[in-house]
């Protein structure tokens, strides 16, 4: 007999949140205990209310309430503290996943063969609703980015449907409030080095005008959340390559601040030159301290980057601007 501990993040869903709830008992067998545990974040509807008509009614359900909104990931941290069970899933409330997948995913981690398993919305030949073009674009370049840094060959990072041992869970330090969670914890399981199955569900997405909340923004957050989670946890050639494209990032912005000053504004090259570089050499360090995750630099680490600026500042001074002046 196995126990499935399964978490709900809920935030205004009071149009399907009674219905996720009944799909979500349905689950449970001879073999299979459930323990669902919903976290309110803050809901302004009647969801709480819900709620809490079940908990009176089934002492399976459990409530864990935010005083405060604090978005997907900060309740799913909440949720994970309290599960008890053998393994831990995720379900979302507005019923885009079918909880009968469920029994799917949990069959590899019964088995012994994997500790985490992923449903995936690109493998099924389940029914699907029909994804916005765009959206799926959006999926799948995010997942090709995940799997380049995790080396985690996934369909479907950004999947709600994660089933994992609670072990493995409950060791993961979630610090992501938003859906930067995904990313997040696709590239600590990386970085745990565990075995992870993935098996194709249905979907049912939702549009925006039925209440899809992740947005535009969100997907930049989760290109941030893959560099950030995966490149701290690296091998040492990976981190230098990262550090490479974010030199040649900073490359460019300089020269286009350089252009701007010294072309557009029509700034001294003594002025452009100096000015530029060290703007560059600026944005450089902070993109080095956000997505390394080192707000705390050591001081032979200071030490050294001051040095390699001095070092380009010297190369740029006296034999790239001669040159241009030479041109001019």
């Amino acid at each position: 007999m196995h126990t499935l501990s399964i978490v709900i993040p809920c935030y205004n869903e009071e149009k399907t949140i009674e219905k996720c709830l009944d799909k979500v008992l349905e689950i449970a067998s001879s073999d299979l205990n459930l323990e669902i545990i919903i976290v309110d974040d803050y809901s302004k509807d009647q969801s709480l209310d819900i709620i809490k008509g079940y908990t009176e009614r089934d002492n399976r359900i459990k409530l864990a309430q935010h005083e405060e909104n604090m978005g997907k990931g900060a309740a799913l941290r909440t949720g994970f503290i309290h599960a008890t069970g053998d393994f831990v899933a995720i379900q979302d409330a507005d019923l885009e996943y079918d909880p009968q997948d469920l029994l799917k995913l949990i069959e590899p981690l019964k088995s012994g063969r994997a500790e985490v398993c992923l449903g995936s919305r690109f493998l099924s030949s389940e029914q699907h609703r029909a994804l916005s073009f765009w959206h799926s674009i959006g999926n799948k370049f995010l997942t090709l980015c995940s799997n380049v840094c995790s080396d985690l060959y996934l369909t479907d990072m950004e999947t709600c449907y994660k089933v994992f041992k609670r072990e493995i869970i409950q060791s993961i330090e979630i610090e992501e409030n938003r859906f930067g969670f995904e990313p997040e914890v696709v590239a600590k399981i990386a970085a745990l080095k565990v075995n992870v199955f993935e098996i194709g569900i249905s979907y049912y997405g939702r549009s925006y005008n039925e209440g899809k909340k992740i947005g535009p923004k969100d997907g930049i957050r989760a290109i941030y959340c893959i560099f950030k989670y995966n490149f701290r946890s690296r091998a040492l050639p990976v981190q230098a390559f990262m550090y490479m494209f974010i030199g040649a990032f900073s490359a460019i912005f300089n020269i286009g601040i350089f252009s701007y000053l010294y072309a557009i504004k029509n700034y001294s090259m003594n002025i452009s030159a100096p000015v530029s570089f060290l703007v560059a050499a600026f944005v450089n360090y902070i993109f080095c301290i956000f997505i390394f995750n080192r707000p705390k630099s050591k001081l032979i680490e200071l030490f050294l980057y001051l040095l390699i600026i001095a070092i380009v500042c010297a190369l740029d001074w006296y034999v790239v601007l001669p040159h241009l002046e030479i041109r001019n």
